[in-house]
């Protein structure tokens, strides 16, 4: 008998390392408008379509189609303009500040600006918001001071964390931002027993939690759709596909084989897959989930399609394994981009008033950089108490550490 031939492991790459030509050839983009606004009520099994295309409102000219058009009003339009561009100034600032050395970490959320500040203002604000590290734009878009994020990121002696957490790992009850974890995934379990007690409570609020796409190979990804789709937990679990989990490719977490919104198809969780960087998709796509939700239909899946541009982290160096020029023909552009050039066509906004709002907007986050930076930085200033270690976790300290904090002198 002939021996059969052994199978080789098939190890997914990237289609371009360092040094080649971008190719984005591989995605299919949908027409805008194309994609069908179903009623929140509908099962997971009638809407499949939605979950393996691209839901888009606004083309490349800044023009809007389709029935997912929000079609909100000009206020709004500018509000969500401005939340992002502070968001974006914002970030630059701070990546400045870790560059100078006065902060030991930063993220940035350049490219990705839509996908927290689009589905943030089309939530409550008593919403429950568990996020991970690249949606800062949550706290900005609830008008939350960025001064107090600066002393989180500086960890000083105004830091409300007392420097217990990791530059970036904001936590605010008040705005309804969950503190964030290193361990991604757990913010889906998490957001989902949230939700499911909500539900129990009879509360009216609802969960939305955001993962990358690198996340949802973690076992809690899994846990959580199942109990999402089990106890119809009142939750939309975003899955943010930036195409780069740190140094690693989406198809190393499964890229290859189907879209990431469809996973949420297997346990019968309505799925949508939206254009990430279009500001209009996502608000639709975050209001119909939010609809569903609080109307007892269950938890929504929303992949957003979008770009990380930048590094993973001020730690991070992205040249070294993508082409250096790929984040500038990414083919669905830039976030703040696109919502201005749709105010822009619609007659809503002109250049000097994006000129003269950035301008503010920079000099509102330098104001904010010089009152931080009073109450200390990396390297110099003040920081939190040491005796402040032994507080805030036990409701009466135990004798073990009682014992450890009068060895330390305090």
């Amino acid at each position: 008998m002939m021996a059969g031939k052994a199978q080789d492991l098939h190890i997914p790459e990237p289609s371009i390392r360092p040094g080649g030509e971008p190719d984005f050839s591989r995605i299919d983009l949908s027409r805008p408008g194309s994609a069908r606004r179903p009623p929140v009520d509908i099962d997971a099994a009638e809407i499949r379509d939605l979950a393996f295309g691209l839901i888009r409102v606004l083309d490349l000219d800044g023009d809007a189609f389709g029935e997912w058009d929000p079609q909100l009003s000009p206020e709004q339009l500018r509000n969500g303009l401005r939340a992002m561009m502070l968001t974006r100034a914002y970030d630059e600032r701070m990546m400045r500040m870790q560059r100078q050395g006065k902060a030991s970490f930063y993220m940035k959320s350049t490219g990705e600006e839509a996908v927290a500040v689009a589905a943030t203002l089309a939530l409550r604000k008593s919403d429950m918001c568990f996020p991970t590290y690249r949606q800062q734009g949550i706290l900005i878009a609830r008008d939350w001071p960025i001064v107090d994020m600066m002393n989180q990121v500086y960890s000083n002696s105004a830091d409300r964390l007392k420097g217990r957490q990791m530059p970036v790992f904001y936590s605010s009850r008040e705005a309804g931002f969950f503190s964030i974890s290193g361990n991604l995934g757990t913010q889906y379990s998490q957001a989902v027993g949230w939700a499911m007690g909500a539900a129990l409570d009879g509360d009216e609020r609802i969960a939305s939690a955001w993962i990358g796409e690198g996340a949802t190979a973690e076992g809690d990804f899994h846990y959580a759709l199942t109990f999402a789709s089990v106890y119809q937990a009142p939750v939309i679990l975003n899955i943010v596909n930036n195409q780069w989990a740190i140094s690693t490719f989406a198809g190393i977490a499964g890229a290859e084989r189907s879209t990431f919104a469809s996973r949420g198809l297997g346990v019968g969780i309505p799925s949508l897959r939206v254009d990430g960087n279009d500001y209009l998709a996502v608000y639709a796509a975050t209001s119909w989930a939010a609809g569903r939700a609080r109307a007892g239909h269950g938890p929504t899946v929303i992949e957003s399609f979008t770009y990380r541009v930048e590094g993973h982290s001020s730690s991070d160096d992205p040249s070294r394994y993508r082409p250096s020029q790929e984040p500038s023909e990414w083919p669905l552009g830039d976030p703040v981009d696109r919502l201005k050039r749709h105010l822009l066509r619609a007659g809503l906004w002109t250049e000097a008033e994006h000129e003269t709002l950035w301008a503010e907007l920079d000099e509102q986050v330098r104001q904010a950089g010089k009152e931080a930076e009073r109450h200390g930085m990396l390297k110099h200033g003040a920081r939190s108490d040491p005796a402040s270690m032994f507080e805030d976790v036990f409701r009466e300290i135990p004798p073990h550490l009682l014992e450890q904090r009068n060895e330390a002198g305090f």
